[in-house]
């Protein structure tokens, strides 16, 4: 038995347009500017607190938290109006793979329970991971914790384990918990970052993903 772990902003879903506007309105809250929009996509996959003190650094802690706070707000109530679309060809991967007998699914993503819950419900997903990390529980990204908890919820272990991402943060993230990965070049990070982080693999497309799956799952071998 195989673990799939996948992230979730930038790699499942492209939710850069709900992280942008509620950036700016936390920022706006506080009467400070907002960094630029690659400043702001460089720290998708970190947990909130951490991305706003990298963005605000000279921001003291009661600021960087009334972000944080009006960020939250912004994003429900943004996510209610218009949930983040999958990318094209993620759901009918995700279900293909949740129909086999030889592997597990599992979330490992910033993004708050919550968040995450409202997201999969949306798309019909509820039932495709059998676990799911999120940074209520966690230290951030790159911290290893996540994975831990993953392969201890699934019983597999790191080397029959793989996490996919679209960040530095999640490729470091695996080589810390001792796991292989892949890197998907759609996401907010350069594909430059994820080779330098040591992406065992980078996908440009679900097609490519879903064969370097097949090859992790070790159909041909």
């Amino acid at each position: 038995m195989k673990l799939i772990v996948f992230d979730v902003d930038g790699t499942i879903s492209d939710s850069q347009a709900h992280i942008l506007h509620a950036m700016s309105l936390g920022f706006e809250a506080v009467g400070a500017d907002m960094p630029g929009r690659e400043a702001v996509l460089s720290i998708v996959g970190l947990s909130l607190p951490e991305a706003v003190a990298r963005l605000a650094p000279d921001l003291d802690a009661t600021t960087q938290a009334a972000i944080v706070a009006a960020y939250k707000d912004s994003y429900m109530n943004s996510r209610a109006a218009s949930p983040a679309p999958l990318y094209p060809g993620a759901g009918d991967l995700l279900h293909r793979l949740a129909g086999r007998e030889d592997c597990l699914l599992g979330v490992a993503t910033g993004k708050s329970r919550r968040g995450l819950n409202a997201l999969l419900a949306h798309h019909g997903l509820e039932g495709i991971f059998s676990t799911r990390q999120v940074a209520d529980n966690h230290p951030s990204k790159p911290h290893p914790a996540m994975l831990f908890e993953a392969l201890a919820e699934t019983g597999i272990a790191a080397r029959d384990a793989v996490m996919i991402g679209d960040t530095s943060y999640d490729i470091d993230m695996a080589r810390a918990a001792g796991m292989p990965s892949i890197g998907v070049s759609w996401g907010y990070h350069p594909v430059a970052d994820l080779r330098t982080s040591g992406a065992g693999r980078i996908v440009t497309d679900f097609t490519a993903l879903e064969a370097a799956l097949a090859e992790f799952l070790g159909e041909g071998a």
